[in-house]
């Protein structure tokens, strides 16, 4: 086995510093977040209890944290399958060329080069002024579209660039319809890209506070509920919410990660049963 160069062991230092400053203030919060009745917000620690996270469960003077995390929760699976649907459908339009769809692919680009804040306070102003109640489940459901449509929409087009005609060609030549095809063919196929697309949408919409800051309305995200916690709360039960939501995310991520997992095996399966068939 040759010995490793001095730059692998120069690149393993700055990905290992690297990874430190990723998560190394996630950590800190998970360790400020099990001080003592009596501790703070800051090192050192006064004593290890779990006395935080039993406060988080109880009745909260300020702040309106399970209210704030029904909302996002709810908002980010509206946002997830709207996704999904219109980055789907969007993916099929521009498999074929058509006038107009180059302008409209880099209208559809932009939205991501405008300031986040900017498009909350536009939102906002068009509901306002339309007339329309500013709610999170309207304009705040609006805003937080163009934020992850254009990520689904890029996906899809990855996708949909590299997919191989040929089994749907095969599909129609034995008598499918298009729908058939669709539902059989396509949307199996491209299974873990749609289980990805709608990972995107919901964590994007789960942590969104930028575009969401002005189209919320009277009532809270949790992004929104926690920051307006940071004025007004002094103890590690705002550590023990951000530990808890962190660990919610990773908890969304690794069961996306297993139905992708099982949807491949599957696939694997069948491609195996297909190919047992034919001999």
């Amino acid at each position: 086995m040759e010995p490793r160069s001095r730059s692998f062991y120069l690149l393993g230092a700055f990905f290992a510093l690297f990874i430190l400053f990723l998560y190394g203030p996630t950590i800190t919060i998970g360790i400020l977040s099990f001080q003592g009745p009596g501790g703070g917000l800051t090192f050192p620690m006064r004593g290890v209890s779990l006395n935080w996270y039993r406060e988080l469960f109880q009745q909260q003077a300020v702040g309106d944290i399970w209210g704030a995390f029904f909302r996002s929760l709810v908002l980010g699976l509206m946002v997830m399958v709207t996704t999904v649907v219109v980055s789907v459908m969007g993916g099929l339009a521009f498999r074929r060329k058509f006038r107009g769809s180059t302008p409209l692919f880099y209208l559809i680009i932009t939205s991501l080069t405008i300031p986040s804040i900017l498009v909350s306070l536009g939102i906002g102003l068009i509901f306002s002024q339309s007339g329309l109640d500013v709610h999170w489940a309207t304009s705040g459901f609006g805003a937080q579209l163009t934020w992850t449509l254009p990520f689904g929409l890029l996906i899809m087009f990855a996708v949909f660039n590299r997919f191989d005609k040929s089994y749907e060609e095969a599909a129609r030549d034995l008598g499918a319809t298009p729908w058939q095809t669709l539902q059989h063919v396509v949307l199996p196929i491209i299974g873990p890209s749609l289980i990805g697309v709608a990972l995107f949408g919901f964590t994007l919409s789960y942590d969104e506070f930028a575009r969401t800051l002005l189209t919320a309305g009277s009532y809270n995200t949790l992004p929104l509920e926690i920051f307006g916690m940071t004025t007004n709360v002094t103890s590690p039960v705002l550590y023990a919410l951000g530990t808890m939501t962190t660990l919610f995310s990773f908890i969304i991520i690794g069961v996306f990660l297993l139905i992708a997992r099982i949807s491949q095996s599957r696939r694997a399966a069948m491609g195996s049963d297909a190919g047992k068939g034919l001999v």
